[in-house]
């Protein structure tokens, strides 16, 4: 098992063409892939209850099948197991998930029951960055969610440490905001899929600060794949409930229109590390 810890951001529309000029990327060679995955579950979502997410992802000739559990964090940071091997298909290998802790705890009887649930397909502009010591993975993401008829947009930054303290990340995302329109977000294109495929869009549980912060990036998840302004007065009331300087700033420019701006999101980012700081229990670098 790897342990992936990753920084996801949602970007604005014009957000991916100010990104790949930024001075930071400009220099650097990127690869592109087009990338076509396929998100299984039970009937029942058994697996989305347990919080895991399961995926074939073709990459060029070579079938990936993919495994993650849930992350720990809040602001768009996580913390998360990931099992990943390539797979001959066309369909899951059933006895290499069977060898995997989180799904033998499920029972073989979940394994016979997963299915094809959604599809997503994008392409990944990627980049490799050496900042501070740190190895970090930058990878732009654009293209949709697909449920039957429903469809979501994908357009979402993530950036992956490889080698390397936590902090770094922090400070490549406050950079690329200076420029970019971006904030973090808290759902997964698994989750986002799953909410698509049932027309139903929850949110996690306040009660701590961190926890406050992830319904309110939450909630703009959804209001960002709805369109229902429902969702914004959710995240505005889940920032008042922080009862901080920060967050009552981001909760008044969500009332504006044009929220997403660079302001905003060096605000988020500001506040999610520094919630994230203060729990913190791993300040650790990767090897």
């Amino acid at each position: 098992m790897g342990q992936e810890i990753e920084l996801k951001l949602a970007l604005g529309p014009q957000g991916p063409q100010t990104l790949t000029v930024h001075p930071r990327l400009s220099g650097l060679s990127s690869t592109t892939l087009s990338l076509a995955n396929t998100y299984y579950d039970t009937p029942d979502g058994a697996l989305q209850a347990a919080r895991m997410a399961l995926r074939l992802r073709r990459r060029g000739d070579t079938l990936y099948q993919t495994l993650k559990t849930e992350g720990d964090g809040a602001g768009g940071l996580s913390r998360r197991g990931e099992w990943e091997w390539a797979v001959p298909g066309p369909g899951l290998d059933l006895p290499g998930l069977a060898e995997l802790p989180p799904m033998a705890a499920l029972g073989q009887n979940t394994l016979e029951r997963l299915t094809p649930r959604f599809t997503t397909d994008f392409t990944r502009h990627a980049w490799t960055l050496t900042l501070d010591a740190a190895r970090l993975e930058i990878a732009l993401d654009e293209g949709e969610i697909r449920s039957g008829d429903r469809r979501a947009p994908i357009r979402e930054l993530e950036l992956e440490l490889e080698t390397g303290g936590v902090e770094t990340l922090w400070r490549l995302a406050t950079e690329l905001a200076e420029r970019v329109a971006l904030r973090p977000s808290e759902t997964s294109k698994a989750a986002r899929g799953a909410a698509l495929l049932a027309a139903e869009w929850t949110l996690p549980p306040g009660g701590t600060p961190r926890a406050w912060l992830k319904r309110a990036m939450s909630s703009l998840d959804a209001l960002a794949d709805t369109g229902d302004d429902r969702w914004r007065q959710a995240a505005i009331d889940a920032l008042t409930a922080l009862d901080d300087g920060d967050a009552d700033d981001l909760a008044e420019r969500l009332s504006a229109t044009g929220w997403l701006t660079p302001a905003f999101g060096q605000v988020a980012l500001r506040l999610a590390q520094q919630l994230n700081d203060s729990v913190s229990d791993d300040p650790e670098p990767m090897p």
